[in-house]
């Protein structure tokens, strides 16, 4: 029987000015999305992060009150190689972040200090692509980033961010969601493939706690990888996917 052929990955949309990516842990962008982060920025696009935690419990040989002000550190050298100034920590704990109202609160109160037009986020699903579970943090980080592009926009959801200076942003004209076992669509990876590389690397003390491989070999491999491996579904380039959601 022949195998049928990959749906072609549509070109992301590019009539844009400003994005806001949420994510739960350093280092998420850095595997998931950075190349075409360095891209935009390249274009004069502002790109500005907002992580859930500080990654305090991501290291096993690290207590998370020295564990967290290092990643914290990592995560904003590695934003600056992509271009990326505007790096913002929301305080929730590591390793046990709830879905629920507090959570998109802060996500919403971020979009409207924002103001984007694309908001970017992390697979929210339970598993990545039916072959590894995801974790508890991922799941509930990106569907409260889905949840709370919407409810930033409502006057009436939160009613109380209006009276911290806060104003309804009803801008948000799409979600992307990197990592998602069912892209639909890709940026071309190609102008910024190198800095993911080195951005990845700023998160040296965590991945020499990961692998025992050479971490430039390690970062250099997982990401050229995943690039070519898209670019299959996107006439050849290396590009990074993105399940794209309008509002």
């Amino acid at each position: 029987m022949t195998e049928p052929t990959p749906t072609q990955l549509l070109p992301m949309p590019e009539d844009w000015e400003r994005a806001l990516a949420v994510v739960a842990h350093p280092d998420d962008l850095e595997y998931g999305c950075s190349a075409a982060i360095a891209a935009w920025t390249d274009g004069g696009r502002e790109v500005a992060y907002v992580l859930a935690t500080r990654g305090e419990a991501g290291i096993d040989t690290m207590e998370p009150d020295t564990c967290g002000p290092l990643r914290e550190r990592e995560q904003r050298a590695s934003a600056a190689v992509v271009g990326v100034s505007t790096v913002e920590f929301l305080d929730h704990k590591d390793g046990v972040i709830e879905y629920g109202l507090a959570l998109r609160r802060d996500i919403a109160a971020a979009i409207r200090r924002h103001r984007p037009e694309l908001v970017i986020t992390l697979n929210h699903r339970d598993t990545w692509g039916g072959v590894a579970w995801n974790t508890p943090d991922h799941v509930a980080v990106g569907r409260a980033t889905l949840d709370a592009a919407g409810d930033a926009g409502n006057r009436w959801i939160f009613p109380e961010l209006p009276e911290q200076g806060l104003e309804p942003w009803n801008g948000v004209r799409w979600v992307a969601v990197a990592g998602s076992s069912t892209p639909t669509h890709a940026a071309d990876a190609s102008p910024g493939l190198e800095r993911a590389v080195r951005s990845l690397l700023e998160h040296r003390t965590y991945i020499e706690a990961l692998t025992d491989e050479d971490p430039e070999t390690y970062a250099r491999g997982f990401l050229s990888g995943n690039a070519t491996a898209t670019g299959e579904r996107f006439g050849g380039k290396p590009a990074v996917a993105f399940e794209l959601f309008s509002r």
